[in-house]
């Protein structure tokens, strides 16, 4: 896209941009007011007016055309009309919303056998509307319909729709049903037009979210306070010419690796995302002496092969562990990795100051988290934030 502007003049650009744009918009934009217009008011109004204009081009084309008296146009503009409606709605709030709910093949074949049905059943309304009139004593004495209530009304529903009967009248049917079926599936095309644009412009609206929380969480991903801790124990280790200080060096380069290349991805190898957990704990933990109460347990490891999860997910959780733990009178932080039949449960539990009961525990990176996981796990995830009495507890469960 960039390459096309660059390449172009600046007006020529613009101009099209503006028609590739506000075009589709206001198109867009009409179909969504008619959509809204119609569905807020009631359907009953909109039916009856599809009804009454075509009761009233029907008698218009009795009365004018065939020149029926008023009587005789209005008798059989009824019988149409009845006729059908009846079909009508059979087709489309009886029929299709049945037949839409079994499988692809099974509804294409369905919708073509209901053809032949409505057929017969608009010939069977059409008779009993004959049979009424005659018992009424009604009567058409045009030349065109000439005792055309008294041939249809006084003979036996068998009589009325033989098989031949039926094919004859097929066209008559098809062709008097069409612009009902028109028009109802011209307001479905509409409202499936307006729900695919509605999904994309959610999918569009989830991604730029999903985007802005990456971003903003990416730049909290390790603060300056722990780059500047871990430094200073390195040079402390480095000073003692301590053997661990080597493994402290890979600790940080591997958490410096994962963070800024490999949790880009959506998805990662749990493995790493598990090898990230162990060196960042590792690398707090030895900001404190060794008697501190600090635990780390790992179970399920050999489960964990092909198996992908979100990266970053309880860095958070881990990071508040050690900010706000270890300060009160019991100090202590257990964490546990539970990996069992492809879900991962992380837990996190640390000591609290008494004082600290009411503060809020995690703020926006906690937020970012909740918003991660109900977009890239959504009904896939469980997380449970407790402030219990003497501690924070943290309980995080992905289905992978």
């Amino acid at each position: 896209m960039q390459k096309l502007i660059f390449e172009m003049p600046f007006y020529t650009s613009r101009m099209q941009t503006e028609t590739t744009i506000t075009e589709p918009q206001s198109n867009q934009n009409i179909l969504l007011e008619f959509e809204k217009f119609y569905n807020k008011s009631p359907k009953i109004i909109f039916h009856f007016l599809m009804w009454f204009v075509f009761s009233v081009l029907l008698f218009l084309n009795y009365y004018f055309e065939l020149r029926l008296t008023v009587f005789d146009s209005v008798i059989l503009t009824v019988r149409n009309a009845v006729n059908n409606m009846v079909v009508f709605y059979i087709f489309f709030y009886l029929l299709v919303p049945k037949i839409f709910l079994l499988k692809r093949k099974t509804s294409i074949i369905l919708l073509i056998l209901s053809i032949p049905v409505l057929i017969y059943v608009w010939m069977i309304i059409n008779h009993f509307m004959y049979v009424i009139y005659y018992h009424l004593g009604y009567e058409i004495n045009v030349p065109v319909y000439k005792d055309i209530i008294k041939k249809n009304g006084s003979i036996s529903l068998m009589e009325a729709i033989p098989f031949k009967a039926v094919i004859g009248n097929a066209v008559l049917v098809i062709f008097t049903m069409l612009p009902f079926f028109f028009v109802k599936i011209l307001f479905e095309i509409i409202k499936i037009h307006n729900r695919t644009t509605e999904l994309q412009q959610q999918k569009l609206e989830v991604e730029i979210q999903n985007i802005n929380i990456e971003k903003d969480f990416l730049k909290s991903q390790l603060n300056p306070h722990f780059l500047f801790n871990t430094l200073n124990n390195l040079y402390g280790l480095s000073v003692k010419k301590d053997d661990s200080a080597p493994e402290v060096i890979l600790n940080l380069s591997d958490i410096m690796s994962y963070t800024l290349y490999e949790s880009n991805s959506e998805k990662v190898p749990l493995e790493k995302e598990i090898d990230f957990i162990k060196n960042y704990f590792e690398l707090e933990k030895m900001r404190y002496p060794k008697d501190k109460d600090i635990q780390l347990e790992i179970s399920g490891y050999e489960q964990i092969s092909g198996l992908y999860i979100a990266p970053l997910l309880t860095f958070t959780f881990i990071e508040n562990a050690f900010k706000y733990g270890l300060k009160s009178q019991n100090p202590f932080i257990k964490q546990e990795v539970i990996i069992n039949e492809n879900q991962f449960l992380f837990i996190v539990e640390n000591d609290k100051e008494k004082l600290s009961e009411k503060n809020k525990f995690g703020g926006i990176g906690i937020e970012n988290i909740k918003k991660r996981l109900q977009l890239l796990y959504p009904d896939q995830h469980q997380l449970e934030i407790k402030n219990l009495e003497n501690s924070f507890r943290i309980e995080l469960k992905i289905n992978l």
